[in-house]
């Protein structure tokens, strides 16, 4: 593969496991207002060290363990201050069990995507309105002309649905896997 098809790897690979990477850091940093920082100095580590990965090896696994590396080296520069400072042995178990979380986490995104799709149009709208939009529910109601419980109902069978599609979709995604 030449250098410019192995950096448009990379930097699709970088883009699709962003949110996960991200969301990895900042559970490494909880409640640590510089986290978006080191998720930028982890993309720059990442995008400086694209060499030293093998096209069709683990990607996330890799930049997750250079995300750890930035999150240590950013807690080290840091350890001057009276703030808690997990110590290795801590943030390995931390940090292992936020890579299964964040695994989980991405399955039941990607299911749901799907099951949302399998939706009629305008049950899609009342998910998308309520959860994404925020609308209030009376608001909602005026703009389609459905009383408030009628809504509420829909809503409860939307929500059973959904968490009934995720969780064959995730069964079977894990038995194809096995």
């Amino acid at each position: 593969m030449d250098p410019k098809e192995t950096d448009a790897a990379i930097v699709s690979l970088l883009t699709q496991h962003q949110p996960a990477l991200r969301l990895y850091i900042q559970s490494l940093m909880p409640g640590d207002s510089r986290a978006e920082d080191v998720a930028q100095e982890t993309n720059a580590k990442i995008w400086e060290k694209r060499g030293d990965f093998e096209i069709g090896t683990h990607f996330k696994a890799w930049a997750f363990s250079i995300a750890r590396f930035q999150v240590r080296k950013y807690r080290f520069s840091q350890a001057k201050d009276a703030r808690l400072v997990f110590c290795d042995e801590i943030e390995d178990v931390i940090a292992d069990e936020m890579m299964s979380e964040i695994d989980d986490l991405s399955d039941h995104q990607i299911a749901l995507r799907s099951c949302l799709q399998m939706l009629k149009p305008a049950d899609r709208d009342l998910i998308h309105h309520r959860y994404f939009k925020c609308t209030p529910l009376k608001e909602y109601s005026i703009q389609i002309g459905r009383s408030i419980g009628g809504l509420k109902i829909t809503l409860h069978r939307l929500r059973n649905r959904l968490q009934i599609c995720i969780e064959k979709r995730i069964a079977l995604n894990k038995e194809i896997q096995a």
